[in-house]
């Protein structure tokens, strides 16, 4: 039986016809793509029976395998006897620049749609057409080139040959793969109490295509739970792909490690880990960030090869790998890893490669999404993560200094920084002198006005002058963009606010309510787990992460003996004006339970000047214990270093003090003697603000609690992530002391996890 070779037909053309390099520091994100607005203006001027968007497809032989080609052409025109295939792209940039031979994998494309069309018609000869269509000015340009069936066929079948070894490379592995899977055995001796049940949620959700979300206690193993039955999906032909999503790059090393414990067992699978772009970057002493990189110089030369090579010897393709192949093959490490996960069975990454419309998987098909599952960790952090995906800002200064900087050099640019500037005049104006002013709609005429000046910092990015003034107008571009993006998503579920300053205004689209463009972003994909430990209460996170009705939910309670944790809790205030009389309490609580437990002890206090303080009075208190401070904007090895001095052969106990929601109170994982108590200082209720008022009044006027929604449930959220640093295994034992009043009383004492409840009061 021959193998069956789905593809269609622009990743087919994209990797035979690729070539050039990645253009350094300015990729304009609308220039030659096809655009909706072009092709509209284009197809309506087709005659009564030229058609537009014609789905084509073929199937093509070849070796053992037979190619299953579609495609969706642009435009079907006919005149005549004679046949055009027009293919629309649009561009921002000068069309002056694009010449006939500018870009061959635009002529491979509308090719092969000509050749799928012939075939299927029997048509001697067609004419394929390139219409370059200038965004906004409508402008075009033409290319024409006749072709007869048998070069059209001879085209198609180089292609076709050209892709092969990649398509014979990824059917060889999914073989290997599918069947690897159907052997793989669950990688540890027994199912922990409650991970079964999690596994078993986890394989119904994929199945029946629902979403899953799930509170699982720290501990259970939730990243196999997850991972594991999403594995065996695949070898079902539920699915072709997991992508494991997390806000942190300290909770990927989990996915990683369950990974290789599966690979030892015996699977075998390309699973790729993405990295931040600033972090993998090789940076200046290699030559990327100069004005010529040689990685990204001829990047599109060398990367199939590259691809080839990387897929041919590795499976479990983590930031070394990546770094070590892209070496080798002279390309841009992160563009690499981007062309990897394209090809993986699994993706270990950040959330916004899904949901930030900014930077999401452009180039997924819908056909992958449907065939893959979204694994979403420690999925209480979404919320406001999502928040800040789907809120853009503009700052006035930035207009004004680019308005001052392109005055002599480029007055087009300088008339539409200075239109923009003028309309956050204006907004000055209306505010009537209030500092700040919020309103449901968004400021009249300004996307209209940063649309025009979004073009002309294209074209002068695309100019190739490079001066001192280009790093402030690529971040204004940036910003711009990003407006225009966030304007489009524009409903109900936002607010307009605009901070004025005497120098300064701040005008900002502000996403109060993500749910719905979480739930959009995620919808084509097959199913989505989204899991933690504090998913409390429930309910919350169902409405504020996209929840369907029929969508599943899934409580599975702590495994661990009542004996293993010993709760305390001191109540005492810690509300901000109580602070300085209740500190001495709080230090003599901390120097009774070391002395009574001399053993590595994690504090976490509400803010970095309240922890300072009672850091301070405590080693002042009993300076011979060993401590340790959490900085404020710690590096990764800094990060490192704190949590390597938690020890469980120390000879002498160490207390480091940290703050509630920051870097070490989720994600980190200390287990046995290395941690033994915990204290946690406050209800972690996020500071009164501005915009917490804003999200609290929004849901209060939508009929749902809306200080819990803005404050308490957060808050409770970074106390039980705290606290869960403890006990992480069925072997750990320990004291958590929770010190606030206001744990007596509801909502507080009902967000409490069920093993919390039965503590001591001290």
């Amino acid at each position: 039986m021959p193998v069956i070779v789905p593809i269609s037909v622009r990743p087919l053309v994209e990797y035979v016809f690729r070539s050039g390099s990645i253009s350094s520091g300015f990729r304009s994100a609308s220039t030659l793509v096809e655009g909706t607005r072009a092709h509209q203006t284009v197809q309506k001027e087709y005659g009564e029976h030229d058609r537009k968007e014609v789905q084509l497809e073929t199937a093509i032989p070849y070796e053992d395998m037979v190619f299953q080609i579609e495609g969706r052409c642009d435009g079907l025109l006919f005149q005549g006897e004679r046949i055009w295939i027009d293919e629309i792209k649009s561009t921002s940039g000068r069309l002056e620049d694009i010449e006939e031979d500018s870009y061959p994998v635009h002529w491979a494309q509308a090719k092969m749609y000509a050749y799928m069309y012939a075939k299927q018609h029997d048509t001697r000869t067609i004419t394929v057409r390139l219409t370059y269509v200038h965004i906004p000015s409508g402008e075009r340009k033409q290319y024409e080139q006749e072709w007869s069936d048998a070069e059209l066929e001879t085209f198609a079948l180089d292609v076709v040959a050209a892709f092969a070894p990649y398509a014979k490379l990824l059917h060889e592995h999914r073989t290997r793969r599918d069947h690897s899977i159907r052997e793989l055995a669950f990688p540890f001796p027994s199912y922990r109490e409650g991970q079964r049940k999690l596994a078993g949620a986890v394989y119904k959700s994929i199945a029946e295509g629902k979403k899953l979300f799930a509170k699982a206690p720290t501990g259970i193993g939730k990243t196999i739970s997850t991972i594991f039955p999403s594995v065996k999906a695949i070898g079902e032909g539920l699915l072709d792909r997991i992508f494991y999503l997390t806000a942190k790059t300290i909770t990927r090393t989990a996915a990683e490690e369950a990974m290789a414990r599966m690979e030892r067992g015996g699977l075998h699978m390309h699973t790729v880990t993405l990295t931040a772009k600033d972090k993998i970057c090789f940076r200046e002493e290699e030559g990327c960030g100069q004005e010529t990189c040689v990685f990204s110089e001829g990047y599109y030369d060398r990367i199939n090869e590259a691809i080839l090579d990387l897929l041919t010897h590795e499976t479990l393709i983590t930031r070394p790998v990546i770094e070590t192949y892209a070496r080798k093959h002279q390309v841009c490490p992160f563009e690499f890893s981007l062309d990897a996960a394209y090809a993986a069975d699994a993706v270990i990454c950040d959330y916004n490669y899904v949901f930030d419309p900014r930077v999401s998987f452009k180039r997924l098909p819908e056909e992958v999404k449907k065939r893959s599952v979204l694994l979403v960790d420690e999925a209480h952090n979404l919320v406001d993560r999502a928040r800040s995906m789907f809120s853009a800002e503009l700052h006035k200064s930035a207009f004004l200094s680019l308005q001052r900087m392109y005055k002599e050099i480029n007055p087009a640019l300088y008339l539409a920084a200075q239109k923009v500037n003028s309309r956050f005049i204006l907004l000055r104006k209306v505010s009537g002198g209030q500092e700040r002013f919020v309103g449901s709609q968004q400021p009249e005429l300004m996307s209209e006005l940063l649309e025009e000046f979004v073009m002309q910092a294209e074209a002068e990015l695309m100019s190739g002058r490079n001066g001192e003034e280009t790093e402030a107008l690529l971040e204004t571009y940036f910003a711009a963009q990003a407006y225009l993006r966030i304007s489009r998503l524009y409903d109900e579920r936002f607010v307009t606010y605009a901070d004025i300053g005497a120098s300064e205004v701040l005008l900002k689209l502000f996403c109060l309510d993500p749910s719905y463009l979480l739930q959009q972003a995620g919808k084509n994909y097959r199913s989505a787990v989204l899991f933690s430990a504090t998913l409390l209460p429930l309910s919350y996170y169902r409405d504020m992460l996209g929840a369907d009705e029929e969508d599943y939910s899934l409580s599975i309670p702590s495994p661990f003996s009542r004996e293993q944790l010993d709760v305390r809790l001191l109540p005492v205030s810690t509300r901000f004006k109580d602070r300085e009389k209740n500190k001495e309490a709080i230090v003599q609580m901390l120097c009774q339970l070391v002395k009574e437990k001399p053993v590595n002890t994690l504090v976490f206090l509400p803010s970095y000047p309240y922890m300072q303080e009672i850091h301070a009075d405590f080693i002042r208190a009993i300076p011979e214990v060993r401590t340790q401070l959490q900085g404020q904007g710690m590096r990764e090895e800094e990060r490192e270093q704190f949590l390597s001095a938690f020890q469980a052969e120390s000879e002498e106990a160490l207390v480091g003090f940290a703050v509630m929601g920051g870097i070490f109170s989720e994600g980190i994982d200390l287990r046995g003697e290395r941690l033994s108590s915990v204290v946690v200082v406050g209800v972690g209720l996020p500071q009164l603000s501005f915009e917490n008022e804003i999200i609290k009044d929004y849901f209060e006027q939508t009929g749902k609690p809306g200080y819990d929604y803005a404050y308490v449930f957060p808050g409770m959220n970074k106390v039980m992530q705290a606290g869960g640093r403890l006990i992480r295994s069925e072997e750990d034992s320990g004291t958590l002391v929770l010190v606030d009043d206001r744990f007596l009383s509801r909502p507080y004492s009902q967000l409490l996890p069920e093993e919390w409840r039965h503590y001591t009061r001290r």
